[in-house]
C-alpha cells in the first residue's frame, strides 16, 4: 500500500492498513481540506467497520487540537455518547463531555496491559485515545489481544480461573485512592446505592475507609463474535505485581488483609503466584508497540484489545474516551448458550 493516506474509506479494508509489530494497525489520514468535524461525520461508518472488523486502528493525519474536539471526534466516529468514569481505578483528571487523562501514576511507573475496567461488572466496549503531547522518550500505550491470551494459556491454568472466577479485594483510602474518588461522590449511601446495584460488598471501616469485595468471571465473550476472551485484571490486581521492595513495605505497613488492592479466586483461595508471572508473560510477548505522534488517534475494541504505558521521560499528554457501555443481559445469555 502506498503511504499516501486517504480521504474517502470506503474501498479501504483492514488490509490497506499500514503494518505495525506485525499487526494491521495503522491509516494514514488525508484530510482533503475538510475540517476535523466534516471529516469525521463523512467517515464515520468506514472508521467504525475497520475497528469492527480490526480490533484497533491508529488514524494518523488528523488534526485535533483541543479536548472538546477529541470528545466530538469520538461521539461521531464511535456513533454513541461517551460515559462517565465512575468505579475507578487509577487517578485522572475529568474535562469537557466525558474526556479525561489518562492515568497520573509517576512517568516512572509502567502500567501493565489491561482491558479498561475490566475488574467490574460494567465497562465500555469501546475506547479512545488522542496524543495531544508525545513524551521525550517512551511513553508508548503498547497493546496486545485478549484472544491470545486466552488461547495461549495453559489450559489447566485456564480453565482454574475460568470455573472460580476472580475475587477482586479493595481497601480504599488516601494511600492509593480515596473511596470519594473512586465512586465520584462523597455520599455513602450513593456509594451503598452503587455497590448494592453492581453486586459489590461493601463494608465500611474505621477512619472512614472502605472495603469491597466482588466475584467476577475471569473470561468474557464478545457482543458480536461470540469468542471468549481473557477478561479480567487478576494479574495487576494482585499483590504480586508490585515489586519486592514495595510490596514488602505495603504488606509490613498494612497486613495482606488491608492491601489497597489484591485478588484471589472466587472462593477466597490464593491464585498460585507462577500462573499470574506466565499471564503477565504471554502479555509482554504478544504487544503491539508504536511510538505516538502529536494528533494520533487510537480507536480500539476494548474487550479484543488491551492497553498499557511504557515508563517516560518529558512532559506527556496523553486524552481518553469511552464509549458503548457493556449489557450485562447479554453477557448473562451468551454465558447461558455456551
Amino acid at each position: 500500500m502506498e503511504n499516501s493516506g486517504y480521504t474517502n474509506l470506503e474501498s479501504v479494508s483492514v488490509e490497506s492498513l499500514e503494518s505495525i509489530g506485525g499487526m494491521k494497525l495503522l491509516l494514514n489520514v488525508d484530510m482533503g481540506g475538510k475540517k476535523l468535524s466534516q471529516w469525521c461525520q463523512d467517515n464515520a461508518e468506514q472508521v467504525q467497520r475497520l475497528v469492527s472488523e480490526n480490533g484497533a486502528l491508529l488514524l494518523r493525519g488528523l488534526k485535533v487540537n483541543s479536548s472538546k474536539q477529541f470528545g466530538e471526534l469520538l461521539e461521531t466516529l464511535f456513533g454513541g455518547p461517551l460515559l462517565e468514569y465512575v468505579y475507578r481505578s487509577t487517578p485522572r483528571t475529568s474535562l469537557k463531555g466525558n474526556v479525561y487523562t489518562a492515568t497520573e501514576y509517576s512517568s516512572a511507573e509502567v502500567i501493565p496491559q489491561h482491558n479498561e475496567n475490566a475488574y467490574s461488572q460494567s465497562w465500555p466496549n469501546r475506547i479512545g485515545f488522542l496524543c495531544m503531547l508525545p513524551s521525550q522518550t517512551g511513553g508508548a500505550t503498547p497493546i496486545s489481544d485478549s484472544r491470545y491470551i486466552y488461547q495461549n494459556l495453559p489450559i489447566e491454568i485456564r480453565q482454574k480461573m475460568e470455573e472460580k472466577g476472580i475475587m477482586y479485594v479493595r481497601n480504599y483510602s488516601n494511600v492509593d485512592l480515596p473511596w470519594t474518588e473512586v465512586f465520584q461522590t462523597e455520599d455513602r449511601a450513593e456509594v451503598e446505592r452503587y455497590c448494592a446495584q453492581n453486586q459489590l460488598q461493601c463494608e465500611w471501616l474505621d477512619g472512614d475507609r472502605l472495603r469491597t469485595k466482588q466475584v467476577n468471571p475471569a473470561v468474557a465473550f464478545h457482543p458480536q463474535t461470540g469468542e471468549k476472551l481473557w477478561f479480567n485484571q487478576a494479574h495487576l490486581f494482585h499483590v504480586s505485581s508490585l515489586d519486592d521492595e514495595v510490596r514488602k513495605t505495603m504488606v509490613e505497613t498494612f497486613g495482606e488483609e488491608y492491601l489497597p488492592r489484591n485478588c484471589f479466586y472466587g472462593d477466597g483461595s490464593p491464585i498460585d503466584e507462577r500462573d499470574l508471572e506466565l499471564i503477565r508473560e504471554l502479555y509482554r510477548e504478544s504487544t503491539v508497540r508504536f511510538d505516538w505522534q502529536k494528533h494520533d488517534v487510537m480507536l480500539l475494541d476494548n474487550m479484543l484489545f488491551t492497553h498499557g504505558r511504557e515508563s517516560f521521560t518529558g512532559p506527556r499528554k496523553i486524552l481518553t474516551g469511552m464509549a458503548h457501555p457493556n449489557s450485562p443481559v447479554a453477557q448473562l445469555d451468551n454465558e447461558k448458550v455456551a
